[in-house]
């Protein structure tokens, strides 16, 4: 199976609105949450959970009425894990270009009915783009067990 990018369109709508008049973060989160199940479990073939989600960035408010999209796709697999990257972005109806507004790296397990994981298949770099994705993730992750380090006298 190829490692096609999950992509979501739609428009934003004003349940979505913040007190600012934008798109409420926690709507952005829901949307990015929900690509990342969309790509975890197609890559997986099996129900995947969200164990991780890692500096999330919002560059730009989306605004009321615009078209957004929402982009997932697998830049690194481990046994049952599966690190997807996500790119949220947005338009003006009236414009023919998306702008960048958000970005994220979220970490999917998947799972069987009883909650225990399952091995998903390796997924291996072939583009110099996947490679330099690839070891962003790798990156990511030793960053993630130094935080965790600090953190243990707070949990």
């Amino acid at each position: 199976m190829e490692n096609k990018p999950i992509s979501f369109q739609f428009i934003s709508e004003p349940s979505d609105v913040n007190y600012g008049g934008n798109v409420h973060g926690g709507s952005v989160m829901k949307w990015i949450d929900q690509a990342g199940y969309a790509c975890a479990t197609t890559w997986s073939g099996n129900y995947s959970v969200t164990v991780y989600v890692g500096g999330i960035r919002f560059y730009e408010p989306i605004k009321i009425g615009e078209i957004v999209k929402v982009e997932a796709q697998v830049i690194y697999t481990g046994s049952s894990s599966m690190h997807i990257s996500i790119n949220v972005f947005s338009r003006n109806l009236k414009q023919p270009n998306f702008d960048k507004k958000t970005h994220c790296i979220i970490v999917f397990v998947a799972v069987d009915e009883n909650g225990k994981k399952l091995p998903v298949r390796k997924w291996v770099p072939e583009t110099e783009d996947e490679k330099q994705k690839e070891k962003y993730a790798i990156r990511l992750m030793d960053l993630r067990t130094q935080i965790e380090d600090e953190m243990k006298p707070f949990l």
